[in-house]
């Protein structure tokens, strides 16, 4: 079993989205990064954890749990000339940007970002490196651990 974080702006699908979802489970979508991409397509199974963390927002941070779901398949908003994630290279044949489906685990009190950073245990936090932009970054069992044991707090 691995571990991830994955950022997703809370406008577009929030913690609270994926606890209402339908089988309380949503598509990935819209990572258009070569290295994201290659995470889910190449390495993320089913069962491995996510810390679902909000980006772009006044508060970033961690804001649950949840846990891949689904092998990974073509996004579907790389074929629509309507989406925001079009890419007008793919093609059904050759689809070049693929997600995985996450389902949800719990919704936690917020971990800030200062949070995770005052932490020694978490230092070497991909999430935390200076000038890391990707929305998706392994995070070690170890620190997996801290943050489920001792940071993550579940709301009401």
């Amino acid at each position: 079993m691995r571990y991830w974080l994955m950022k997703s702006e809370p406008d577009e699908a929030s913690i609270d989205d994926l606890a209402k979802a339908p089988q309380r489970t949503l598509p990935w979508t819209g990572v258009r990064n070569y290295q994201a991409r290659n995470f889910m397509r190449d390495i993320m199974k089913i069962g491995d954890g996510v810390l679902f963390y909000h980006s772009s927002c006044p508060e970033p941070g961690i804001a649950g749990i949840a846990e891949v779901s689904s092998t990974p398949y073509p996004d579907p908003t790389q074929f629509d000339p309507k989406s925001d994630y079009y890419d007008a290279k793919s093609t059904q044949e050759t689809p070049r940007w693929t997600l995985v489906d996450v389902v949800f685990k719990k919704k936690i009190q917020l971990i800030p970002l200062a949070e995770l950073r005052a932490h020694p245990e978490l230092a070497d936090m991909r999430v935390l490196a200076k000038g890391n932009r990707l929305s998706i970054t392994p995070v070690t069992e170890a620190e997996w651990a801290f943050i489920t044991k001792q940071l993550a707090k579940q709301t009401a």
